[in-house]
């Protein structure tokens, strides 16, 4: 079953980053669109002029009675409702695994309860953690290197889910789909973040230097690490692709092959705020990955083109970073 004209899509974390986004694009294509959300860490304004046109219920995704009534009447489900953040990995971990898999399992009893016909998960990188095969292609081997690291309590999580959602639990969708995100950035993502946090910490240092100065820049380990950053809006468009041709049990990576070291992220990153860095190496915490870049050909062959550089729009978020750190002091909710 796939994404059909004006279907009725319920999108869990619809007010996150990622999950806004989505929203965002099945409103203009026309799509009824319900979100789940506590709003804890997503934002309605992410929405934008699309606020009004979207039913938004306020709810934890582990809350299954409120999960099953916002699946009745739903076509398809888009389950982005997580709990992200390196920072948050390391400090929370019993709480990332408690909402990942209670909140999988509360979508696939909601699914069963209202025959709910199609399933799109948001899965992630992170299952797959140091690939042996880098572009990585789906059919990698997902991996956990130490469960005694809570490092890894997003990526395991994220593979019960995954397991969850083609296997069934009691039911199982007529079509299901899994998506893994490849570092995606925009405006508005939030602070815990590579982009956003090198974008603020420049901002600031250069506050208190003189034009001309290279600013001494921190971060963690020496820069040699890669990641290919994929636009939002790029990003936006491939799941779109995979929820209307996508194949049954596909699993699609999502990026692009625009490979770059951090050090040259955080070059980049200075020269469109004006300033130039060196940097200042650090130790980089226990069971982060030195290379990660996907394979994206299975997407290609479904028509996806990436059309954002990261040249053009690192500039672009660096500056909205820039104008709006006041936003970084707003507090998140209880989350537990």
């Amino acid at each position: 079953m796939t994404l059909r004209e004006n279907s009725r899509v319920l999108v869990t974390g619809g007010t996150g980053f990622l999950g806004a986004a989505l929203v965002r694009a099945l409103v203009i294509s026309g799509h009824q669109v319900r979100i789940l959300d506590n709003n804890l860490r997503g934002k309605p304004r992410r929405l934008g002029d699309v606020q009004s046109d979207v039913e938004l219920i306020e709810a934890d995704i582990r809350d299954s009675d409120a999960v099953a009534d916002a699946c009745r009447d739903i076509d398809t489900v888009a389950h982005l409702a997580f709990i992200n953040g390196t920072e948050t990995f390391y400090s929370r971990p019993g709480l990332v695994l408690d909402v990942g898999v209670r909140g999988m399992l509360a979508i696939l009893d909601g699914c069963a309860k209202h025959n709910v016909g199609s399933l799109m998960l948001m899965s992630s990188s992170e299952v797959y953690q140091r690939a042996h095969l880098v572009p990585t292609p789906e059919d990698v081997p997902l991996v956990i290197p130490d469960p005694r690291n809570p490092r890894f309590s997003y990526g395991g999580a994220k593979a019960i889910s995954e397991l969850l959602a083609l296997h069934g639990h009691g039911y199982r969708p007529a079509s299901v789909r899994i998506v893994r995100p490849h570092n995606v950035y925009g405006p508005d993502m939030g602070f815990k973040h590579v982009i956003p946090q090198l974008s603020m910490r420049i901002a600031e240092l250069g506050e208190n230097h003189q034009a001309g100065d290279v600013i001494p820049l921190p971060i963690r380990g020496d820069g040699r690490q890669t990641r290919a950053f994929v636009h939002v809006d790029d990003f936006t468009a491939g799941l779109l692709l995979v929820m209307e041709r996508g194949e049954d049990s596909g699993i699609y990576h999502i990026g692009t092959r625009e490979e770059v070291t951090i050090a040259d992220l955080a070059h980049r990153i200075a020269a469109g705020l004006g300033h130039d860095v060196t940097l200042v190496p650090s130790e980089l915490p226990e069971g982060e990955t030195d290379r990660r870049c996907p394979d994206i050909g299975k997407l290609e062959a479904l028509g996806y083109r990436p059309q954002r550089t990261l040249a053009d729009g690192v500039t672009e978020v660096a500056g909205w970073y820039r104008d709006n750190r006041h936003l970084n002091a707003q507090t998140e909710g209880d989350l537990s």
